[in-house]
């Protein structure tokens, strides 16, 4: 007999980046199944513009300032009361071949996407693991299993992602806090500005990410892709020699999606931001 779905009522879970993309439409979803939702981003003008709408509580959260990272989380268990969820959903996706891209851009991303997560995720446990009780949700991409061109430091961090939440998983479960690393596709957000969509990939929908995120609260899982097939799809190419997933990349689009998007115009606001993470930038 299945087991029933866990109780969100009442539960704190904390979001970051979660004034925009991936972040708001689950902190709605969560909002919707009773959860106490705290959103943390860097844009405060808009964190709290979202969190009055969809009655959540907002924190201006700069994830790269560690710091500032626990003082938040601190607060927000002085106000709520311990924290049951964290959702590390900030990240930045500039896009560029290997030897085109600066420096600024390559530690915004290791910053971001991996530093932040790896913080976030140390945070979490050293609250989590003397209760008992938590979930840590580490939003990755499919760029975590399988290495895009055009996205090469983005794919590292990613893979980086994967790796923790493996290792956290494992240390964890003999102490009850469930680990889950979010895998999906190209999100249709700013982040997925100037991408064409591929015979393989193609975009989801932000509100795709948020219900597999509810999904793993209530029936925790360790990985999940979005859309679910996408899982199966990488596995597969893994097992067939190199030269089966190099045509399969090619066939798929895959091969040249990201790259061929990298000096698309329709980016360039959004690789400026993302690079100088002005407000509002730092989320999927």
């Amino acid at each position: 007999m299945a087991k029933q779905p866990r109780d969100l009522s009442g539960k704190v879970i904390v979001i970051t980046g979660g004034a925009r993309g991936i972040g708001a439409a689950t902190a709605r979803a969560l909002v919707a199944v009773g959860a106490k939702v705290v959103i943390g981003d860097l844009d405060e003008e808009l964190t709290q513009k979202v969190a009055g709408e969809i009655r959540a509580t907002g924190y201006r959260l700069d994830v790269t300032d560690h710091a500032g990272f626990t003082k938040v989380l601190d607060q927000v268990e002085a106000d709520l009361g311990p924290v049951y969820a964290l959702v590390n959903n900030a990240g930045i996706m500039p896009l560029a071949l290997i030897e085109d891209e600066s420096e600024a851009t390559m530690d915004r991303q290791l910053a971001i996407n991996l530093a932040a997560v790896i913080h976030g995720t140390r945070e979490a446990v050293k609250r989590m693991k003397p209760r008992r009780s938590g979930h840590i949700v580490n939003v990755a991409s499919l760029a975590g299993k399988l290495g895009t061109p055009g996205a090469a430091t983005y794919c590292a961090t990613k893979h980086g992602v994967v790796g923790l939440s493996e290792a956290v998983y494992f240390e964890l479960k003999p102490f009850n806090v469930d680990v889950t690393c979010i895998m999906p596709t190209i999100v249709a957000t700013e982040l997925a500005a100037g991408l064409k969509k591929s015979a393989l990939s193609g975009q989801v929908q932000p509100e795709d990410v948020a219900n597999a995120i509810v999904r793993s609260l209530q029936r925790p899982k360790l990985e999940v892709t979005v859309p679910g097939y996408l899982g199966t799809v990488a596995r597969i190419v893994r097992v067939f020699p190199r030269r089966v997933g190099d045509t399969f990349a090619k066939v798929g689009g895959t091969d040249k999606l990201l790259a061929s998007a990298a000096h698309s115009p329709a980016r360039a606001a959004y690789e400026a931001r993302a690079v100088e993470s002005a407000p509002g930038i730092a989320e999927l």
